[in-house]
This record gives C-alpha cells, structure tokens and sequence, in this order.
C-alpha cells in the first residue's frame, strides 16, 4: 500500500554504528578474481521504489561491480573491486534517505513493527467507531449546542488518535519529502491533517459540519491494509532463520601440540582437526579422518534413512552426527559450506516475485504527484472561479480524502484473507499472500519423492513371507535402536512379542545391532557387516540390497528384510487429476534410483533421482526458463532451496521444520489432493483480486470528477472512500461459495506438447 512501514525511515530504533574502512574490510569477504562482497542492512527498505533507489545510488560508486537488494531480509549486497578503501556504501545511503549499517546475522534485532501497527490499528478503530455514534446524533437533526458539544468532544477523541496512529504515516511522508522525494503517505496525510483542520476550523466557528470521523476512519482502513501487508511480508523470512538454526554454534577443535579449544563456527579454518560428539551437528564442511558412525543426511538428500561414515567419508555442514564420536578435518570455513550455500540459495530466491506487488509499486510513483496535481488544481479553479477560499480547500480536502487508496490497498490483501481462510477450511496454511498470484500461474508440478508422494516411513515388505521366528527375534533385536529400519522391523514384530536385555544388545555405528542371546551372536544390520567371512554363501545374501537388512546367527544367515516407502493417501488421485489437465508433472528425489524409478513408473511421470539440493533449483531453474511455472512440492530439509526458488512451493505439516517455513503453503492432513484444490482456489483469488483491481479504478474514475466539481464534502468524501472499500471486501468474500475443480493451466494446449512430461524417464 504505501512505501513506508514503522521501521523503515531513518533511526527507527536501530543502532547505527559507524563502520570504518577497516570494519567494512573485515566484514566483507573475497570472491573470484580481484572482487570482494559486502553485506549491508538497509532497515529502510520497503517497496519497489526503494530497491530502486538504493541499488542505483550503490551501483553508481566507484569500484562497485554489482549491488543487489533483497526485500525481504532489507539487505543489499554489494560486490565491489578490492582497493585499499571500499566504497563509500553507507554515506552514499544516508545522502538519499537510507540509513544502513553492516550486517550481523548473530545481532539480528526483534522486529516490534507489527507491535506498533496492531496498537495504533486499535487505537484508530476505537476512536472511529466512537466518533461515528456522536456524528449519528448530530445527523439526526441536534440543536446547535448540541451540535458544537458533540464536535468537542469528537475532536478531544480524535486528536490523541491522530496523534498516535497517524504518525505512521506522516514519518514516512516527512521522511520521503525531507530527501526531495514522494510516496502515498505523502497525499494520505495531508488529506488528514487537512480534514482534521478544517474540522477544527469549523467547531471553533460554530460551523454545522465537521469532518473529525472522515480522518480517524480513514486512518482505521488505512491501517488494516497497511497491517495484513507487513504481516505477509514478515513470513518471507522465517524459512532462512529456521535454516540458519540448524548451524552448529561451534565445535571442539584438536590443535597440533594435542590441547582443546572449543572454537566459534566462524573461527574454524580449513585443515583443522575437530572431534566430533554423537548428537551433534556437522559444523563445517569435512572429511572423516577416524571413527565410525551414523549420519542423518536429510538436510541433503531428504531421505530418513542414516548414512554410514568411516574414514574418507565427506560430510556437509548441518548433517547430523548419530551414534558414535567421529574425528574430521575441516575442508571449507562456515561461509562456503553446504549449510551457507542453501542459505544463499533461499535468499536469492526470495526477491521480487509479487506482479502484483510490481504494479503497487509503479502506481505508488504514480499517485502522489497526481493527486496532489488534481487537488492543487482544483483549489486554484475554484478560487479563480468563486473567490471563496473557503469553498476551494474544502473542495481540494474532498479531492485529497475521495481519491483515498484504500480500495485499491485491500484489493490484494483481503482476497489474501479470505483466500486464506478457504484453504485453512480445506486444512491448508497460506503463508506467503503473494503465493496465491503466483500458484494461479503455474502450469508444471514438481515432486519430491520420499515424505511427499510417499509418507517416508519405511514398512517391511513381504512380512508374510519371512520366517516367524526370525521376525521374532528380529523384532526383539530392533526394539533398541531408533534407526528407521529398525522401528518398521519392531513394528512388524508387534504382535510375536519378544524381549531382549538391553545389556545383551550393543550398536555398531554404521552397521547395525548385536545381540548375545542363549550362547549365539545375532546380528542385525548391514548383509557385509552381518556375516561372519566363514559365513557360507547363500542365494539370500546375495539377493539383498542397499534397501535390505539382515538378520544372522554366528554369520549364518536366517533372514534378510526389505522395506518399502508407502504412497501418501490421495497420491494418485492428485496426480491423475493434474495430468488430465494438462500440468507438466515431475519427481525429482535424492534417494537411489531404482527406489525412485519404481515409484515413477506407478504413476507414469518422469523422474531423476539422487539429486542434491543444487540438482533440484537448476532443474526447477530450466523448466521455468523454458517458460513455465513451476510449484514445487516438498518436505525434506534438501527441498527447501528449490521450495523457495520455484515460483510457488507447498509441503506437507510433517516436512522438516525448514521445508515448512520455506513453503507458501502447508498442508495439514496426509492427502495430496491438497495440491489441486490450492490451485483451484488461487485461480479463483486471482480473478477476484482483478476485479477488485476493476472496481477500484472505476470508483476513481467517476469519484474524482464528482468531487473536483465540488458535488462532495469531505464527510460524503469519506463515506465514498469507506464504501469503495466495502464493496472490494464484499467482492473478496465471494471466494467462500466457489465450487471445488482444478483449474487448467495457464497456456493452452500443455496437455499435448508440455516438454516436461515428455521427457524420457
């Protein structure tokens, strides 16, 4: 809705610390060649128009290659060739308006906007809705003394309101117009600061109208935009700091003379040695240079089941460490790590999305000048035309508070609302408002595999089949470890109890669980590990594979277990419906291919396993620069960069915390239908949000000429605006009766010649 938000002018409650050339040079880090890049927090930073201004003001310094601003973190970074000095980046900021300071991910501050628009929103809401009832009574006809009585007492309301939630507003305008320049907060104000007056004016010369409860409602509807607006934006962010969660604090480090020292993750060099606890996180990239363990790389691959690691076994930072201890050498620092890495991933693909957002953006340069032009105009012809001066600025006020923005600010954000609320019903969260325009786009549906299409819970296959009794002491021998294989084999055990000591039973990091039960050495883990070099050769050995255990006696073997993956409820429904359609529909996995093909061939959709997380934002990068629009449905930790970079993403409520947050949309129950029905209700959003667009322009086009004839007070001038407003809601609420259907995508024709479905498998 407008430029600015509480927070972004200037000396918001931030600090502001001085940054030499010394400083800026320790913060900034080196990349190819002779360039160096410079991270920078820019609190200011709200709208397209500010992206705009800062990236032009850095970009024109000396030495500056390229700076790029980030909306959603407020953070612009710049690349610049290395000299003895950097650039003078802050300075350059503060000559237009923009105080900026060094960025610290560690001292990042609590964001209390939203603190400060919900008390100034009720605020304004109280002090309306009071005015309002004692306009009533001086519209129903009171004498005189009561009149001027009720104007009073309306104007000791509405001065503390103004005061307290108008001064979100008139910073930003001071703010804008100190640095010669414009935003909507601009006309808003002075059409209330206006009105405000001129009621003011009339209660002091007994006058029959005031226009206390135009300016105070006005605020009110202004606020609730300007309050759904931060709210949304706000969300962007949670995905990057879930992620930045998962860094390791710090870690135990070797030194070559045989101390200790516990080291910040950031003072980590690459060749350190460091020790490595069960339980704990990777904290840089390395290799393992002793020990044995169980890695959980779902942060990489998305798949629940732990790796082993032995010496030479490459880890990335953000793995976690399972159950043994593990000596590595560093192979990266923490800023060049795979963690650092999806982190810029998800940042970068966070920027400027919204076309909608886009065209706010240009009718916020657009507004301002205009109305003011259209107000200024309009006093100056009545003057000319009547001499009444009186008459002029009371025309010119109606002008200013008639061509309000308030229709046009809640056309997005109350069909956000309401669309919002029609998916919760359909047990779905929307978390990002813009998703909604961008899932009304898409004509291509990429899945993960594991905790997506499947439920990633492995279950043992063939149960029937297997030996009772090994199942039984299979079962027993399970029941002690935590390892996805071996809750499924306990649970297919469930009903042939069975107990083990749990002193009888020991894991081997890596490979699997020992037992020592009546005299005999059971193991249960991997089919090299499990049997004994004299085992004798079996065809059963021979047919397992990297998806089997086995259990032996004495390195005989007795069984051997295979698990598989179970389709999520709706799965094939959802899949069917989408490619009858005409969406473009691909798997891509990081688990084996063989796991992978299987599942895809069962749908008859294209696929391509053991993809990193890299793998997956190039993949999700070509389909769109082909020309399509991609949603991205995921769960695992390693979807969550090709979650953000998509051009919409959904995961399920049991993805990883940091595959939800990087979402646009949460599902809540276990159905995929979830993904046509999301679709069904952004198409529908998208076509209100249009003709909300519609009613705004129309009711600007025959209400400004009206009021410039002078044909309006600033009290029927309020009205109007409030009305307009009204009918955008009423418009938005007509979302709740859509019937359900799936749309078709946005192109015609995708259902014969879509490349991504035809692409070999």
């Amino acid at each position: 809705m407008s430029c600015c938000a509480p927070g972004s002018e200037p000396n918001a409650g931030l600090a502001d610390p001085a940054s030499s050339a010394s400083e800026i040079l320790l913060a900034s880090h080196r990349l190819d060649g002779d360039l160096r890049q410079t991270d920078l927090a820019v609190p200011g930073i709200h709208c397209g128009a500010c992206i705009h201004r800062v990236e032009a003001a850095l970009n024109a310094l000396p030495g500056v290659a390229a700076a790029r601003v980030n909306l959603s973190s407020r953070r612009a970074a710049v690349r610049w060739h290395d000299a003895p000095a950097p650039p003078p980046f802050i300075e350059a900021l503060r000559e237009i308006g923009y105080d900026a300071h060094l960025y610290d991910a560690a001292a990042e501050r609590k964001d209390t906007a939203l603190q400060v628009l919900i008390r100034a929103l009720a605020v304004a809401g109280f002090a309306a809705s009071n005015i309002m009832l004692l306009s009533v009574s001086v519209w129903a006809g009171a004498d005189a003394a009561t009149r001027d009585l009720f104007h009073w007492l309306s104007a000791l309301i509405a001065l503390p309101a103004l005061a307290y939630s108008g001064r979100i507003f008139f910073r930003s305008a001071w703010t804008a117009l100190r640095h010669g320049r414009t935003n909507m907060d601009v006309p808003i104000s002075i059409g209330v600061l206006l009105a405000f007056a001129l009621s003011l004016y009339e209660t002091l010369h007994h006058g029959p109208h005031a226009y206390f409860d135009a300016s105070i409602t006005l605020l009110f509807f202004l606020l609730i935009g300007r309050t759904l607006d931060h709210l949304m934006r706000n969300r962007a962010r949670t995905a990057v700091k879930g992620l930045a969660r998962l860094a390791a604090r710090g870690a135990l480090v070797l030194r070559d003379d045989g101390t200790r020292d516990y080291l910040p993750v950031g003072d980590i060099a690459a060749g350190m040695t460091i020790l490595l606890a069960a339980g704990e996180r990777v904290p840089v990239d390395a290799r393992v240079t002793a020990g044995r363990s169980d890695i959980d790389r779902s942060l990489l691959t998305g798949e629940s089941a732990p790796v082993p690691a032995r010496e030479g076994s490459e880890l990335q930072a953000g793995t976690l460490n399972l159950t043994g201890p593990l000596t590595i050498v560093a192979t990266a620092v923490a800023r060049d790590s795979f963690l650092a890495e999806m982190m810029r991933l998800m940042e970068a693909a966070e920027s400027g999305r919204s076309a909608y957002r886009r065209i706010a953006d240009r009718a916020a340069r657009l507004y301002a000048p205009v109305v003011h032009g259209v107000a200024l105009l309009t006093c100056l012809g009545w003057i000319a035309a009547t001499g009444d001066i009186h008459r002029a600025v009371t025309v010119a006020i109606a002008v200013l508070i008639i061509t309000c923005p308030c229709a046009l600010g809640l056309a997005v954000p109350m069909v956000q609302v309401t669309a919002a609320r029609r998916l919760f019903e359909r047990g779905m969260l929307l978390k990002d408002g813009s998703a909604l325009e961008r899932l009304a786009e898409v004509d291509t549906v990429v899945f993960d595999k594991t905790g997506t299409l499947t439920l990633g819970q492995p279950r043992l296959r063939g149960a029937a089949a297997v030996d009772p009794v090994a199942l039984r002491i299979a079962g027993a021998i399970a029941a002690h470890s935590r390892h996805p294989y071996s809750r499924a084999l306990a649970a297919a055990a469930q009903d042939l109890p069975a107990t083990v000591s749990s002193g009888a039973v020991t894991e081997q990091p890596g490979n699997g669980l020992e037992a020592l039960i009546d005299g005999h050495l059971y193991r249960l883990g991997r089919a090299a590990w499990a049997a004994a070099p004299s085992a004798p050769e079996s065809g059963a050995t021979g047919e397992t594979d990297d998806a089997s255990v086995v259990l032996t006696r004495d390195g005989i073997l007795l069984a051997s277990f295979r698990f598989e993956d179970r389709l999520r409820a709706g799965a094939r429904d959802a899949v069917a419906a989408l490619a009858r359609r005409g969406f473009g529909i691909e798997m891509l996995s990081g688990d084996r291919d063989a796991a992978v093909r299987r599942i895809a061939d069962g749908f008859g959709i294209p696929c391509t396993a053991e993809v990193s997380p890299e793998g997956k934002v190039a993949r999700v990068a070509a389909i769109e620069a082909a020309g399509h629009r991609v949603l991205m449905v995921g769960d695992g930790l390693n979807d969550a960069p090709a979650l953000a970079a998509a051009h919409a993403s959904m995961a399920p409520a049991s993805a990883a915390d940091i595959g939800r947050n990087a979402a646009d949309l949460v599902f809540l129950h276990e159905s995929l239908e979830a993904v046509p029905d999301a679709i069904t209700i952004a198409r529908n959003a998208a076509r209100l949000v249009q003709q909300n667009f519609g009613l705004a322009v129309v009711y600007n086009t025959v209400a400004v000429p009206v009021a410039v004839l002078g044909h309006v007070t600033p009290l029927v001038a309020a009205v109007a605006m409030s009305l307009s407003s009204v009918l955008v809601i009423a418009n938005a609420l007509r979302l709740r009766g859509v019937r359900r259907s799936v749309a078709r995508p946005a192109r015609a024709g995708m259902a014969m010649h879509h490349p991504v479905v035809g692409r070999s498998a």
